[in-house]
């Protein structure tokens, strides 16, 4: 009964009593924006700034980034460090077992091309794009956590332009 009487009062509150309109992607895509739960996949020493950027310093929290430990309750993926041949269908099943729409991150040198081990190892991946596709690409090595809040800034607002047709 106390939430029926406030109601009216919020209402008039907005100025000139006016109504809020939106579209329906306007909406969805600004609660999935801001609130992205992602899954880390640490493989090397950038894992150690990616943990950097959840601690308290930089504060992953503050964008609506929660971490999760299981993909089926993810919309982010993280991939950071150096992809071995050997790890890759990991990577593939768990990109596999996120919910659509889902997004991936590739975090550091050896993560987007291989870096140092690109001509000298067999064993490693040239790329993570290469398994899973990627939205945004964070050079460096390791990359600092500033690069990879900035990273998730704009995931965010091309998740923000998205259309709904665009999902499938």
């Amino acid at each position: 009964m106390g939430a029926i009487k406030k109601l009216p009062i919020f209402f008039e509150k907005l100025p000139g009593g006016g109504v809020l309109t939106t579209t329906l992607d306007g909406v969805l895509n600004y609660s999935r924006a801001c609130s992205m739960w992602y899954l880390l996949f640490g493989l090397a020493c950038c894992a150690v700034e990616l943990m950097c950027t959840g601690a308290s310093r930089y504060d992953f929290d503050r964008f609506g980034m929660i971490f999760r430990a299981s993909p089926r309750q993810s919309d982010l993926m993280i991939v950071a460090g150096t992809l071995t041949k050997k790890m890759a269908p990991r990577v593939k099943r768990l990109y596999d077992q996120m919910p659509e729409p889902k997004y991936v991150i590739a975090m550091g040198g050896c993560t987007i091309t291989g870096g140092p081990f690109y001509y000298d190892s067999y064993s490693v991946c040239k790329g993570v794009d290469h398994i899973v596709p990627v939205d945004v690409y964070i050079p460096g090595c390791p990359p600092r956590p500033e690069s990879l809040l900035e990273g998730c800034i704009k995931l965010q607002e091309k998740i923000k332009k998205q259309k709904l047709a665009d999902w499938n």
